[in-house]
């Protein structure tokens, strides 16, 4: 496994002076965003790929520190029912899938979107319930006319770009949050589709992440590390379904975490072996959004605290029976 961070916390910072401190932190590889809203401050999407040298001094730039690319990020919702969103969060995917081709990334990583409620509406509509029946009708619009048609092109467009892993970031708001749709999606938009797996925003929906990783064998592209904090002072009396603005840190029922804030260390032992058990060596990408804290500290925290817990070298041989 591989320690990386999504860059997008060191947007202040330029690539060559970002790449420099991850290097120095021991990080190994970097997430970079290439549009939606990720944003594109470490990575000029455009100006790659219409030049060969600059594709290649930005490839050099982060294998020169020993670094590599875990994925392009391109996160958005291209299915949003207001068509200005959809089209612009659409051209990002497209243009980012052609860059990992270019630029040889096997992964892009995304969300898997939401759409409004019915045709012609302008604002997504995420249901959370069966009943009234009305919210069983808004989904089988949406994954019949909008959610399958669309990311069974998507996946066919990647693959002609040679991209195999879409990574959907499971999380709430968006058609994909849990193993089950993202499985669902899977099935009816072929093997290209995974999840990109982020453990904070499976608490506070009650998801054991170790166990969201065992049903997602064989459908794990990428894993992003960032912790949850459950304020059960809070959570206790309304619940988790909480839309207060993350600035409210007191009052909410849960806040993002840097790792180790929310959870302890048995809980990230069991992650990685879990990871491990089910086949995924790949990178863990801190993603740091701890309102308690500055970007430097939560991030060196986070690395400090998974360099000691990571399985860097090769899965043990049975050797004893």
């Amino acid at each position: 496994m591989k320690l990386g961070v999504f860059t997008v916390i060191l947007n202040s910072l330029g690539l060559e002076p970002a790449l420099d401190y991850l290097a120095g932190l021991g990080v190994k590889s970097v997430e970079i965003g290439a549009g939606g809203y990720a944003g594109t401050a470490h990575c000029d999407p455009d100006a790659l790929l219409a030049s060969d040298r600059k594709a290649l001094e930005f490839v050099e730039a982060i294998r020169s520190r020993g670094l590599e690319i875990s994925s392009l990020s391109v996160h958005g919702n291209p299915i949003h029912p207001n068509k200005e969103i959809a089209a612009a969060h659409d051209a990002d995917f497209r243009r980012c899938v052609r860059l990992a081709e270019r630029l040889e990334v096997e992964v892009v990583t995304t969300f898997s979107g939401c759409p409004g409620g019915a045709p012609g509406d302008r604002s997504p509509n995420w249901v959370t319930c069966p009943w009234p029946p009305d919210y069983l009708e808004i989904l089988e619009y949406q994954w019949r006319d909008v959610v399958i048609p669309y990311w069974v092109e998507a996946t066919e467009f990647a693959a002609r770009h040679g991209v195999r892993k879409i990574a959907l970031e499971l999380h709430p708001g968006f058609v994909a949050y849990n193993p089950e749709t993202l499985l669902r999606l899977r099935a009816a938009a072929g093997p290209s589709i995974g999840a990109n797996l982020d453990p904070s925003h499976l608490f506070w929906q009650g998801i054991d992440p170790c166990a969201a990783v065992r049903a997602l064998e064989g459908a794990l592209w990428h894993v992003h590390a960032k912790d949850t904090g459950i304020q059960e002072w809070n959570s206790r009396v309304n619940g988790v379904l909480d839309t207060k603005h993350y600035r409210h840190e007191l009052q909410r029922a849960w806040i993002f975490r840097t790792v180790g804030y929310g959870h302890t260390r048995q809980f990230w032992c069991d992650f990685v072996s879990a990871l491990r058990l089910t086949g995924y060596d790949g990178t863990l990408s801190i993603e740091h959004e701890d309102s308690l804290m500055t970007a430097r500290e939560g991030l060196e925290k986070a690395v400090h605290f998974l360099q000691d817990i990571l399985l860097t070298q090769p899965k043990g041989a049975v050797t004893w029976a």
